[in-house]
């Protein structure tokens, strides 16, 4: 048996806090740039393509089933969503000259909602088993 002294934390232990922290600046970076991006359109005559929401939800996608799947977990993948939403939920707010990044219409509601339903079915899906295959 191996004792830890006091004052060592366990590689482990440290590891996972890092890729945490990792995850949520991650998380909180890309949530800045999706949040001032999901405005972006397409202007074909009088319809309007939302371009920009849609790859900013593609990217909320994308990055936290990447983060699930290389860290290995729901904590980091739930940090990284910790960080999305947070940051997007921060610059829901008017700025110091009354100007929003994030509108009160259609798309600024989705933006709003969505990256908090994609994070829940990220981090609760559960873990599919695996199979094996036997030598035939």
């Amino acid at each position: 048996m191996t004792t830890v002294s006091e004052g060592h934390v366990p590689a482990t232990a440290r590891g996972r806090v890092t890729t945490y922290i990792v995850a949520f600046v991650i998380g909180a970076l890309y949530g800045a740039v999706a949040t001032v991006g999901h405005r972006n359109e397409w202007r074909i005559g009088d319809l309007a393509i939302p371009w920009g929401l849609v790859a900013a939800l593609a990217g909320v996608t994308g990055l936290l089933l990447g983060i699930r799947l290389v860290a290995g977990g729901r904590g980091a993948a739930a940090a990284a969503a910790a960080g999305v939403i947070g940051v997007t939920a921060l610059l829901t707010f008017a700025g110091w000259g009354g100007s929003v990044l994030v509108a009160g219409d259609l798309v600024g509601t989705v933006w709003s909602i969505a990256p908090a339903f994609i994070a829940v079915l990220v981090v609760a899906w559960p873990k599919l088993p695996t199979t094996r295959r036997t030598g035939a």
